[in-house]
């Protein structure tokens, strides 16, 4: 039946869809070392870091991204979960994930790391060992236990040492 519209009745509610329930993504928020700035000594932290200064010494993030900036220089071992260069490394790299060296970047020295990705331009010179979750854990497990054999073997020593007096 037709109904003039104002004398229409009231539609029901259009279900919620999936477009209307969507979250807003709110930007990562990290620290940021600008270009003038130059640091010299040991950086730790438990946050994401952009560099875009000068950086000489070593850098300790695990759990979290570095990322080199354009105008980033860091001569430092560097070690967290992500890596990206976009400027200039010298120094050996350690991530737990992932290591991105963009095509204007370039890294002088080793690198450990699941996964690599380099651009066309980017500059690496130095060894690339890829490991996996699980090498990773063999090799962490391995070095904690050579921590505790040396202190087992002193106390024997000392025991041995003991007996023969």
């Amino acid at each position: 039946m037709l109904y003039p519209a104002e004398n229409q009745p009231p539609k029901a509610p259009a279900p919620a869809t999936k477009a209307s329930s969507k979250t807003t993504i709110q930007p990562m928020e990290q620290a940021s070392i600008g270009q003038s700035l130059l640091i010299k000594g040991e950086v730790i932290g438990s946050e994401p870091l952009y560099i875009d200064g000068h950086i000489e010494g070593s850098i300790h993030l695990a759990g979290n991204r570095l990322t080199i900036g354009h105008h980033g220089s860091v001569i430092a071992n560097l070690d967290a979960e992500e890596v990206i260069i976009m400027g200039s490394v010298k120094g050996n790299v350690q991530c737990s994930e992932r290591l991105e060296i963009r095509s204007e970047g370039s890294l002088v020295g080793d690198v450990v790391s699941q996964r690599i990705s380099i651009e066309d331009g980017a500059v690496l010179r130095g060894s690339v060992e890829v490991r996996t979750g699980a090498q990773k854990r063999d090799k962490d497990a391995h070095h904690n236990q050579a921590k505790a054999t040396p202190g087992e073997s002193e106390k024997s020593k000392a025991a041995a040492a003991g007996a023969g007096s």
